[in-house]
């Protein structure tokens, strides 16, 4: 599963790179994008070798967890990623300005925090969802028991990210000379 899982992130990033070289370096913008749109169906053959695996008679281990994990995060942070990606492409490859990095202060990074800790969430509770399901798809409580563990995983994840959304919020960063807001 490892295996599968290393070789499916590999394909993910060469699937982008093609895509974004064929959308920019040889301008084919609409082929590019019929490439961009392949990079789910990464993401769904973990996922249906994962159920596979269990369905044919493998116990569950944490591997079969991290696959659903994957799968979780990549729905939740890949447009923001493929848009990331675009946007250097676009920048290196056909002379567009620098695309502009998140906020680095203020209000304006609390604010980038909190739509981290949404993706974060969205990606928790898709990893979730997506290991119940594999459970109830197997049928057998004693072979996949071995997912139960994500559970408390992805609430340490979800819990962490929330700690450095709220950390944002009431000790916000400052810009570098500039004096506290000071508010009697």
């Amino acid at each position: 599963m490892v295996s599968l899982i290393v070789a499916g992130e590999i394909g993910f990033w060469v699937v982008l790179a093609v895509a974004l070289a064929v959308r920019y370096g040889l301008r084919l913008r609409r082929t590019g994008a019929v490439l961009l749109m392949l990079l789910p169906v990464v993401d769904l053959a973990i996922l249906a070798a994962t159920v596979a695996d269990l369905r044919g008679g493998e116990v569950a281990d944490w591997t079969h967890g991290l696959a659903a994990s994957y799968v979780g995060f990549s729905v939740a942070y890949g447009h923001s990623l493929v848009r990331w990606a675009d946007g250097r492409a676009a920048h290196l490859l056909a002379g567009a300005p620098r695309p502009a990095g998140p906020p680095k202060y203020g209000s304006a990074r609390a604010a980038h925090e909190w739509r981290m800790f949404a993706r974060t969430l969205v990606a928790a509770v898709l990893t979730v969802v997506l290991i119940a399901a594999v459970q109830w798809l197997v049928g057998d409580a004693d072979r996949t028991d071995g997912l139960d563990s994500w559970y408390p995983r992805m609430a340490l994840v979800v819990g962490i990210n929330l700690a450095i959304a709220t950390s944002y919020t009431v000790f916000p960063k400052r810009e570098p000379g500039t004096a506290p807001d000071r508010r009697s």
